[in-house]
């Protein structure tokens, strides 16, 4: 029997394939929150039913990405201040960790991939695809969690990136996330981290991870509100 992760096109896309697509769109900052997610317009964006549309929501709901309210369906979650807060917390806590045992394995391959990967955001900060350099952010985050050799708080990093997507959108200036500014921080500050990884500065590269985190968690603004505007289809076939 065919699993739903190798369906072929004619069925729709696979389960696989519509988790990682909403998951991109947030880690891009293409889904924001709030966002309805009806699970007659997803099956119509992805071509299946709505068997194979539940079990996706309920495992994105798990991981905090979108929330399931009775008779009301599924949103893009819309972090509280006190979610926020913890999240950041989390991250301070274990991104060194992660980045400490990435470091005592990490190989040229390894560094060069970073490497690659901030070269392709600030390609895509200079030819304006902000949604592509915030999700190369987010890459150069889950890339060091991958490769540190801890399965645990590496599946915490998958979640807790994209709820940090959110809450930037959420609760970050608003001015700031319309011009990325903290994309262009972040790249920046990776560079700075990824000499310190080339070095083999743990001490350094831990100041750096946590300064880096400070710097995004500072952008928040808890007075402000935000309302989602684009239609569904925008952020999941753009």
């Amino acid at each position: 029997m065919q699993s739903e992760s190798t369906d072929t096109s004619q069925a729709g896309w696979s389960y696989q394939a519509i988790y990682k697509r909403i998951v991109e769109s947030v880690l891009d900052h293409r889904l924001l929150p709030g966002t309805r997610l009806t699970e007659d317009k997803l099956c119509s964006i992805f071509g299946v039913s709505r068997t194979r549309i539940k079990p996706i929501l309920v495992r994105l709901a798990n991981e905090k990405i979108i929330t399931l309210t009775h008779n009301l369906g599924a949103s893009v979650s819309n972090p509280t201040q006190q979610e926020s807060i913890e999240v950041f917390e989390t991250r301070r806590l274990i991104e060194p960790v992660l980045l400490k045992r990435f470091m005592a394995r990490a190989q040229a391959a390894d560094i060069a991939h970073l490497s690659n990967v901030i070269a392709q955001d600030r390609q895509a900060q200079e030819q304006g695809d902000m949604h592509k350099a915030s999700g190369l952010t987010g890459e150069f985050h889950l890339y060091i969690a991958d490769r540190a050799g801890h399965n645990t708080l590496s599946r915490l990093m998958h979640e807790l990136v994209p709820r940090t997507c959110l809450i930037l959108m959420a609760w970050g200036s608003q001015e700031k996330v319309l011009r990325r500014e903290h994309a262009a921080c972040g790249c920046q500050e990776h560079r700075q981290l990824l000499d310190a990884i080339r070095l083999r500065d743990t001490a350094v590269a831990e100041k750096l991870m946590e300064s880096h985190l400070h710097t995004l968690e500072n952008q928040l603004n808890f007075e402000q509100t935000f309302a989602p505007s684009l239609e569904l289809e925008q952020f999941l076939l753009d």
